[in-house]
């Protein structure tokens, strides 16, 4: 959410970004926040200026009845009234604009880094950087269920009986190497400096809109019948949510917390092929990066963690790139954001892995985590970056690890997460 002082005094600026995210039909928010805007704090002053002369009125009065002034103090008593009574028409004008200003002002992107390329859709995006070889084998790689099934790794039929479709069974070496990955990730980022976190898997509704879209919530969020709770969708979202209301000393800033955590989604629509098996689900497990730093650090912060993931599936022999986010395709939070995309093999070209958002003080304006400084308080930066989501990250690790007989290499840095095992022989 942008500062409402900035959109006072810059609406064509705000309409210039509303525009090249492509989503015009909310120009029309800007004028009306700007009216509503203009209402609530006449409102708001009108309010003020009859509760300080109500206050002085009623020391008066006590002065006039200590004299002994009765009939005076009679007269006042009915000033007092009648500003109580136009009080109790104002302050409910108050609450109403105030609301409908904060709830147009969350639908109004928030201002894009000018370094983000100006495109409708992810077809816009823009690649940055490769790192390692990809290579295409001289034998076929099979779809990733098929891989898994060799060690008899998962099962989706009984899933499906259990709990439906998106949901799946990993089994045996298959279920060992994807708790190795998160284990091998937790440290991977705790030897980088993260305090390793483990949250809260529900969060409250305030929280949810602290720290995402309408939009996002909708499209992403299982809410609990009966309950002010939602099951996070990604484990940023309650990290972020740890510092709610919050008066934060500058000096012991950044906070750089790593968290594990299972993530529900209910991925809504129809997804091809290449989006079966553990591609989309409703249910996997996360390790995540998240920072809330000064203003001024946030771009810094921002290279750091998309690069923290780089070297990750680098240090695992997983060729991947970097891929910057058009203005289209940010969510209305973000300032910047790059996709990190492991190489498949099988279908000799990327797919994301990972997604890493600087967000400015949208969040931090939401959720009201703010930082006590020399030069007085304002809101911090907050950002966020996968580490790695296994059941994604193991297509694109088995693809790459693949031999030709079937079998599977482990790199050295998985290994210890592994017994110590340098291959996996497949059962079938």
């Amino acid at each position: 959410m942008i500062d409402i002082k900035f959109l006072r005094e810059n609406p064509d600026i705000v309409k210039q970004n509303i525009k090249n995210k492509f989503q015009d039909h909310k120009l029309p928010l800007v004028d009306e926040v700007i009216e509503l805007d203009a209402k609530a704090r006449a409102a708001q002053q009108e309010a003020d200026e009859l509760r300080s002369k109500k206050n002085k009125i009623a020391k008066e009065i006590g002065a006039l009845m200590a004299q002994g002034k009765k009939d005076e103090a009679e007269e006042v008593k009915a000033q007092v009234a009648d500003i109580s009574k136009r009080l109790a028409e104002l302050e409910p004008q108050e609450k109403e604009l105030s609301e409908k200003v904060t709830q147009i002002m969350m639908s109004i992107p928030n201002i894009i880094d000018p370094s983000v390329p100006i495109g409708k859709d992810d077809s816009c995006n823009v690649e940055i950087e490769k790192y390692g070889e990809p290579v295409v084998p001289d034998f076929e790689v099979p779809y990733h269920t098929e891989i898994m099934e060799r060690f008899d790794g998962i099962d989706l039929e009984s899933a499906g009986k259990v709990a439906g479709n998106g949901f799946y069974y990993l089994m045996g070496d298959i279920a060992r190497l994807h708790s190795a990955v998160i284990s091998y990730a937790r440290d991977f980022m705790i030897d980088r400096g993260f305090t390793y976190c483990v949250p809260p898997f529900m969060i409250r509704s305030n929280v949810v809109t602290g720290v995402m879209s309408f939009e996002e919530m909708d499209a992403m969020m299982y809410k609990i019948e009966g309950e002010d709770l939602y099951l996070i969708g990604t484990s940023e979202h309650s990290m972020i949510g740890k510092f709610i209301d919050t008066l934060n000393d500058e000096e012991k800033l950044p906070y750089t917390l790593t968290s594990y955590s299972p993530c529900f989604r209910k991925e809504k629509g129809a997804h091809g092929i290449e989006e079966r098996g553990v591609y989309r689900i409703h249910q996997f497990e996360k390790q995540e990066m998240g920072v809330v730093c000064k203003p001024e650090e946030s771009p810094m912060w921002y290279d750091k963690l998309w690069q923290n993931t780089v070297d990750l599936f680098r240090s695992l022999d997983i060729p991947v790139r970097t891929l910057e986010c058009c203005s289209g395709d940010l969510a209305d939070l973000k300032v910047k954001s790059c996709d990190v995309e492991a190489w498949s093999p099988r279908q000799q070209k990327y797919f994301e892995v990972g997604s890493c958002s600087n967000l400015g003080d949208a969040q931090a304006r939401r959720l009201k985590i703010r930082v006590k400084g020399a030069d007085g308080k304002y809101f911090a930066h907050t950002l966020n970056n996968t580490v790695v989501a296994p059941p994604r990250m193991l297509i694109a690790f088995l693809e790459n690890n693949l031999n030709a007989d079937g079998s599977v290499n482990i790199p050295a840095a998985l290994q210890p997460y592994m017994g110590g095992k340098s291959v996996l022989t497949p059962k079938h």
